[in-house]
């Protein structure tokens, strides 16, 4: 393990942060991914009862990114809302506070997903497919041999075994020429990086950031542990 956790991808110096956000700091940029807000109320309609502030606690650890980094762009790599009604379960104060965000930052990208192929008007900033920004490409959903992309989609956790326990949480998945995100809301869930849907997309010398007591930390691909049992996936 290291605790050097810099990236670059094509030049681009990226650096994660123990809430599962990306920063590009040349480009006062933060990246957030899959951020399923009202997950919680979508699942109590088909009555699995969860508590029911997933969105409030997503929105808090959102606004406190924006706080602390002052990015002049946010980009939310898809699935930023569960479904097509999301917007209309939410309370009327997560709704303020997501256009108050919004409106705090000059450029908020929203790029569509598999859950919101039409993000929800009214909230504020630009909806599209995709985003090529420098070096660089954003969307929802990885595409193999595809070099200098950033996606989503596919909440990957990894587990690593550490002096006297097992630590499995979410994490970045970097092979070099390609970053995976974490999912960032609160209700995700995770995919184990070594599951095929995962390690499938990344050259075979992959390693992991992940995010663990307020910390990011380095493993190699070598260092990780398969899931016993099946993990909940995207």
């Amino acid at each position: 393990m290291t605790m050097d956790t810099t990236m670059t991808l094509r030049g681009a110096a990226l650096a994660p942060d123990p809430s599962g956000a990306l920063a590009w700091p040349a480009e006062r940029t933060l990246v957030v991914a899959d951020l399923h807000l009202e997950k919680g109320s979508a699942f109590a309609a088909r009555g699995r009862m969860l508590p029911p502030y997933d969105t409030r606690a997503t929105l808090d650890r959102l606004a406190e990114l924006v706080e602390r980094l002052a990015p002049e762009r946010v980009i939310c790599l898809g699935d930023s809302f569960h479904d097509r009604r999301a917007a209309s379960r939410m309370e009327a104060g997560d709704v303020a506070r997501l256009r108050d965000l919004t409106g705090r930052v000059a450029d908020w990208l929203w790029v569509t997903g598999n859950h919101d192929p039409e993000p929800p008007e009214g909230f504020g900033g630009r909806i599209l497919d995709e985003l090529a920004l420098g070096p660089l490409t954003f969307r929802h959903e990885a595409v193999p041999g595809a070099v200098g992309e950033l996606s989503g989609h596919l909440h990957p956790v990894a587990a690593v075994v550490v002096p006297g326990r097992r630590v499995r949480e979410r994490c970045f998945a970097f092979d070099g020429g390609k970053l995976i995100l974490p999912a960032f809301g609160a209700f995700a869930g995770g995919l184990n990086v070594l599951d095929p849907a995962v390690s499938g997309l990344l050259a075979a010398r992959f390693e992991v950031h992940l995010l663990a007591r307020g910390k990011v930390h380095r493993f190699p691909r070598s260092r990780l542990s398969p899931d016993k049992a099946s993990p909940d996936k995207a």
